[in-house]
C-alpha cells in the first residue's frame, strides 16, 4: 500500500484540514478570540484522530477474535483427531483381547479378561460390550468332573476371574449410572456373587449355579429369568441367597430346581413373580417378602423347611398343586392353609372365604 493511500495518512490530512478550516472560519468571526478558534479547530481535528483510533481498535479486536476462532477450531480439530486415535486404539485393544480369549494358555486368557475390564474402566461406553463378552465366555461349554484334572482347574480359574470382573464392572445398587444387562443363559457358574449391585436385565435360563449364588441387596431394573435353571443333567442351583433384593420388573423362576437352601427374605417383587413348577429341595425363606403384581406358585414343590410368610401378597395368587412335606416345618400366611395328601405331601390352599 502506498503511504498516501494509508488510513493514517488520510486521517492526518483530514485532521489538518479540519484544524485549518474550522480555525480559519472561526477567526473570521470578530466575536471569537484566536485561542478559542485554535482550540475548537484542534478539537475538530482531534475528533477525527479519535475516530481513527476507535476504528483501529475495532479492527484489532476483530482480528484477535478471528485469530482466537481459528485457534479454537484448530484445538477442536486436534481434540477430534485425538479422540479418533483413542477410539482406534481402543477398538484394536478390544479386538486383540477378544482374540486372545481363544488362546490355549490359561494365563493369556486371564490377561485378556483383565485387558477387557481395563478397557471398560477407561472407556465407559465399552462397559456393556465388555460385559457381553465376559458373559459369552462363561456360556462356553465347561464340565468339571468329581476328580478334576489340571486343565479343568486352570479353566475354572479363568472362569472365576471372568465372574469377579463382571461383579467389579457393575455399579453399586444405588448408583445413578446405567444398569447393565447380563446374559448368562446356559452358563455353568460357581460362587457367583453379584450382591449389592445394580443390574438391568438378567438371563440365567438353563444355567447351573454351583456351590452358592449371592444376589442379596441387588436391584434389578429389567426382566430377570431363571427359567429351568438347574434342570439339565449335571446342572443344579446350589445355596441361593437373595435377601433384601428388589425386582422392579418380572422375576421368572418357573421350572427352576434349587438343590439346596433358597433365601428370599425381605425381597421385593415389583413385577410378576413366577415360581411355577419350581422345585426346592432344601429350606426356603420368604419371610418379609413383598409381592406387588402377581404370584404364581402352581405345581411348586417345597421339600425342606418352608416359610411362606410373605409380608404382603397381591390379589392374584396361583396355588394350584403347590406341595410341601408334612414332616417339615411349614409356616404360611394367615390366608393360607394346608390340605394333607398321602405319602407325606400336603397341598397349600387358600382358606375359604
Amino acid at each position: 500500500m502506498k503511504p498516501w493511500r494509508s488510513p493514517l495518512a488520510w486521517t492526518f490530512l483530514a485532521s489538518v484540514v479540519l484544524l485549518l478550516g474550522v480555525g480559519g472560519w472561526l477567526l473570521s468571526d470578530p466575536a471569537t478570540s484566536r485561542s478559542d478558534a485554535l482550540k475548537t479547530g484542534g478539537l475538530a481535528g482531534g475528533a477525527v484522530v479519535a475516530l481513527y483510533a476507535l476504528w483501529l481498535n475495532d479492527r484489532r479486536r476483530r482480528v484477535e477474535e478471528s485469530r482466537q476462532d481459528v485457534e479454537r477450531k484448530r484445538h477442536e480439530l486436534e481434540a477430534q483427531r485425538a479422540e479418533q486415535d483413542r477410539e482406534r486404539v481402543a477398538d484394536e485393544r478390544f479386538a486383540k483381547s477378544v482374540e486372545l480369549l481363544g488362546h490355549a494358555a490359561d494365563q493369556v486368557r486371564v490377561g485378556a479378561l483383565h485387558a477387557l475390564a481395563g478397557l471398560a474402566r477407561s472407556r465407559p461406553d465399552y462397559t456393556q460390550t465388555v460385559l457381553d463378552v465376559l458373559c459369552s465366555y462363561l456360556r462356553r461349554p465347561f464340565s468339571r468332573t468329581s476328580d478334576p484334572d489340571p486343565d479343568e482347574e486352570r479353566e475354572l480359574t479363568v472362569r472365576l476371574t471372568a465372574q469377579r470382573l463382571i461383579t467389579e464392572l457393575l455399579p453399586a445398587r444405588d448408583a445413578p449410572g446405567p444398569a447393565y444387562d447380563l446374559d448368562l443363559t446356559g452358563a455353568r457358574l460357581q460362587y457367583l456373587d453379584l450382591s449389592g449391585k445394580l443390574i438391568g436385565g438378567l438371563l440365567l435360563r438353563y444355567a447351573s449355579l454351583h456351590s452358592s449364588t449371592h444376589l442379596s441387596g441387588c436391584r434389578f431394573t429389567g426382566q430377570v429369568y431363571f427359567t429351568a435353571a438347574g434342570t439339565e443333567s449335571g446342572r443344579q442351583v446350589g445355596y441361593f441367597r437373595c435377601r433384601g433384593s428388589v425386582f422392579e420388573d418380572r422375576a421368572w423362576f418357573s421350572g427352576t430346581e434349587f438343590a439346596e437352601a433358597a433365601d428370599f427374605t425381605d425381597t421385593t417383587f415389583g413385577g410378576p413373580a413366577n415360581f411355577k413348577d419350581a422345585k426346592f429341595a432344601g429350606d426356603v425363606e420368604f419371610t418379609g417378602a413383598h409381592v406387588r403384581d402377581s404370584l404364581d406358585l402352581r405345581r411348586a414343590r417345597f421339600g425342606g423347611q418352608t416359610d411362606l410368610r410373605f409380608a404382603s401378597l397381591p390379589e392374584s395368587v396361583s396355588l394350584y398343586n403347590t406341595l410341601v412335606r408334612t414332616e417339615k416345618e411349614v409356616r404360611l400366611p394367615a390366608a393360607w392353609d394346608l390340605e394333607e395328601l398321602r405319602d407325606g405331601d400336603a397341598r397349600v390352599v387358600a382358606k375359604a372365604g
